[in-house]
């Protein structure tokens, strides 16, 4: 095995990185894990699980690099079997595994779920871990559980510390052991890195694309290829029990057609999912609204306002400026404070943690 810190050293050398401290001081983080975690051996039903090591939760602000170096750390495992997933991904799976195990009579799906994973994988990454819905906070802690006891090592990102999962969540002293799980089974590291790499990417750069043409789905293609370097795959989020599908997602980043978002019943719920889930999204081709799209209008206003609070940062192509795309009919007084919302998240630094 090369060591990770002369592959990032290698990636600095040819300008893809920039060289930051606290970036290379959670490498040895990685290359601790990446040395010690055992090779995949067969044994018996009621062989112990071999000894593993301890995971990685590294937390820390949004654009700091920690999914680029959880990337890093899983590409380079050779046949050490690795799966890395974005954790809202991996739950919206969990959650239709459950129901078919449940559907077969069994007494605990839970047990067959973790019997798969553990089959399969050695190590288990886990991209954006936030806890915000109780189905969720239950599942999740006696999972893991099942995980730690049969050896997975597992690595997750967050912009939360541990003790900050789930918090203010309904019944969440029910949730409290799995913090003291983590904290026992992962090393718990802060990223202090002072460069939000995500903002320097936009910084400077137009963010809103107007008219819709295809010099503007060019440039919204170039702003999508320099901010997720990578492939994409569809996010699945559960809402009140119906899938919210957004069709690209990588790294926290997403990318939707307005009709894809908007011209679908959705509600303020599925919209707050989507805002929780994201940190810049990419939406193109925003229509001229009117009375004869009214209610995609107002499902657009709703998303502004979601994502506004949700300090998102957003990028779009639009058929008109914020002040000119709704211009007569029912709502355009109402629409004033959307087009004010859409002027200022053009600004440099939104969406910026303070």
């Amino acid at each position: 095995m090369t060591n990770l810190t002369r592959i990032y050293a290698n990636l600095i050398a040819d300008g893809t990185l920039t060289p930051d401290p606290a970036q290379q001081a959670v490498l040895t983080e990685f290359e601790r894990i990446r040395s010690e975690v055992p090779q995949p051996t067969k044994s018996g039903w009621f062989s112990k699980a071999p000894n593993s090591p301890k995971g990685l939760y590294l937390w820390g602000g949004v654009g700091r690099g920690k999914s680029m170096l959880m990337d890093l750390f899983a590409q380079h495992l050779d046949d050490v079997p690795v799966r890395r997933v974005h954790f809202h991904a991996f739950m919206q799976e969990i959650q239709t595994a459950m129901h078919a195990a449940r559907a077969t009579g069994v007494d605990d799906p839970i047990a067959p779920i973790a019997a798969d994973v553990v089959a399969n994988v050695k190590v288990l990454a886990f991209d954006e871990m936030q806890i915000t819905d109780i189905t969720d906070a239950m599942i999740v802690g006696r999972l893991f559980e099942a995980l730690f006891d049969a050896g997975v090592v597992v690595i997750t990102t967050s912009n939360r510390i541990p003790d900050d999962l789930y918090k203010h969540g309904l019944n969440r002293e029910a949730f409290l052991p799995f913090i003291d799980l983590i904290k026992d089974k992962m090393n718990v590291w802060e990223l202090t890195s002072p460069t939000d790499y995500r903002q320097d990417r936009l910084s400077g750069s137009e963010v809103y694309f107007t008219p819709a043409n295809a010099d503007a789905r060019t440039a919204m293609d170039s702003v999508w290829s320099a901010l997720t370097g990578g492939p994409s795959e569809p996010l699945t989020l559960r809402v009140k029990g119906r899938d919210v599908v957004i069709p690209k997602f990588r790294n926290g980043i997403a990318r939707a057609g307005f009709f894809e978002l908007c011209g679908i019943p959705l509600g303020p719920a599925d919209y707050l999912a989507v805002a929780e889930a994201v940190k810049v999204l990419l939406i193109d081709n925003i229509p001229c609204l009117s009375r004869d799209n009214f209610n995609e209008a107002k499902r657009f206003v709703t998303l502004i306002d979601a994502l506004y609070e949700a300090r998102v940062r957003l990028i779009c192509s639009a058929a008109a400026t914020p002040e000119m795309l709704y211009m007569e009919g029912e709502g355009t007084f109402e629409f004033e404070r959307t087009s004010s919302r859409l002027r200022e998240m053009q600004s440099d630094g939104w969406g910026q943690e303070t």
